[in-house]
């Protein structure tokens, strides 16, 4: 879109499953002036979701409803890929797009600084001839990332909270293997709380790298001197964690308080330092 002078700005995806012959009747609606934006929808009148099962209509519409916290109710179908706009409309809304996953119109909605006109034309989704779905795991945690970032972006980065939501999880892991370990090995508590930690530390940066930095993700050696760095950048947070909430316990006397208060400066030391040093442009 960038790239071109062109007044009219159409995104279709390329799996032919959408109908290209609604491309001029969006091009005349919009030349008449009273649009900002035409969409291709499956769920108005007339549309159709081709050989999709319930299971796939009913997460699609679920992911829907999610969506309107940041898109109007009478938009029926803000996960379309098939829509066409005004040259000016992206012009204003693109420098605070937030690049995240896949549901471009979602965010164009989100970030125009102004409600956008728009206006609905139905069509049928094709069948699939070739090629695969690209709905999985990773674009549902793309598609919460989006929104979580159109919601709470300008409070706290998204990846700040992805990083903390898989750190949520490494808990739950270390405390999993720790406990298998102490009811089923003969080991000391140092050996099995060490064995955990790094077990969860792995875990944690696998996650974060599939995950967290999906675009910036390493591969092969990169992936083993990026887990190198990442263990060293926690193991020095979990020291200022458990510093702080020392002396913050012997000051407060309230214990959750400064468990609290290690766990934050725990998290945002361990955030800060392995996006500079782990995931930087130098490592990717």
């Amino acid at each position: 879109m960038l790239a071109t002078s062109a007044p009219y700005l159409a995104v279709i995806d390329g799996d032919l499953q959408h109908d290209e012959r609604l491309l001029p009747l969006m091009l005349a609606e919009l030349k008449q002036g009273e649009t900002d934006m035409v969409v291709g929808s499956r769920y108005t009148a007339g549309g159709g979701t081709g050989d999709w099962g319930a299971a796939r209509v009913r997460l699609s519409k679920f992911g829907s409803r999610l969506s309107r916290v940041l898109v109007p109710a009478t938009l029926t179908d803000p996960l379309s890929g098939f829509f066409m706009l005004r040259r000016p409309v992206f012009e204003r809304a693109v420098r605070k797009l937030s690049n995240i996953g896949t549901k471009i119109l979602m965010d164009l909605f989100a970030s125009a600084p102004e409600p956008l006109r728009f206006k609905e034309l139905p069509y049928s989704f094709r069948l699939r001839h070739a090629g695969t779905s690209k709905l999985d795991s990773l674009t549902a945690w793309e598609y919460v990332m989006l929104l979580l970032d159109k919601m709470f972006g300008h409070i706290l980065p998204v990846r700040f909270v992805a990083f903390c939501i898989v750190g949520a999880l490494g808990v739950a892991v270390h405390l999993t293997i720790l406990s298998l370990l102490r009811a089923f090995a003969n080991g000391s508590f140092l050996t099995d709380q060490t064995i955990a930690t790094v077990c969860t530390m792995t875990f944690n940066f696998a996650v974060n790298n599939v995950l967290t930095y999906r675009d910036k993700r390493l591969r092969g050696l990169r992936w083993l001197r990026g887990w190198l760095s990442f263990n060293i950048a926690c193991s020095l947070g979990a020291c200022m964690n458990v510093g702080l909430a020392t002396y913050l316990n012997d000051v407060t006397g309230i214990w959750y308080v400064a468990a609290l208060g290690g766990i934050a400066v725990g998290a945002v030391w361990n955030y800060a330092v392995t996006k500079r040093l782990t995931w930087s442009r130098s490592q990717v």
